[in-house]
């Protein structure tokens, strides 16, 4: 059963060949060291939980796509368009959802996974908006991907 490393070896080979994506990591994030700047921006990936059934396999996978927001710390009121120009936030926005966007593509239309998976609902992306080390935002989308259930061999 390659299940597993098959669909994390996909997501992660699609989110390193971003051009918005620096690093890709797996696990908890508050394991990474979201204070070194160098890693952003960022795509995370969290396993969440899989369901068996006679079958199937249904692997449900966060994948978070974020950035630091620099903040331009000037008056709102001074800049000559308040909404755009005090901080990169839209921009961050707007290309980690491309991330996102362009990885459910892939999943969906792709034979990344030799066509023996499939994602049989509709995927919603949330904002995510955090202060950690720093102040992070972009967007969190679990994707559930079900394969077949047919062997319990962990080599194949």
């Amino acid at each position: 059963m390659r299940s597993f490393y098959n669909i994390v070896d996909v997501i992660k080979e699609y989110l390193e060949n971003s051009d918005y994506v620096n690093t890709v990591t797996i696990g908890d994030i508050l394991q990474v060291d979201l204070n070194k700047q160098t890693i952003f921006p960022l795509s995370h990936m969290t396993i969440k939980d899989v369901v068996f059934s006679d079958h199937t396999i249904e692997f449900t996978i966060g994948v978070m796509a974020i950035d630091i927001v620099d903040q331009a710390y000037t008056d709102p009121k001074s800049l000559p368009d308040a909404f755009y120009g005090n901080n990169n936030l839209q921009d961050i926005l707007n290309t980690q959802l491309a991330v996102l966007n362009g990885l459910q593509a892939t999943l969906r239309h792709g034979n990344s996974i030799q066509g023996n998976y499939v994602i049989d609902s509709d995927l919603r992306a949330e904002v995510v908006e955090e202060e950690l080390e720093n102040i992070l935002a972009g967007w969190r989308m679990d994707i559930v991907i079900g394969v077949p259930n047919n062997s319990i061999s962990t080599c194949e």
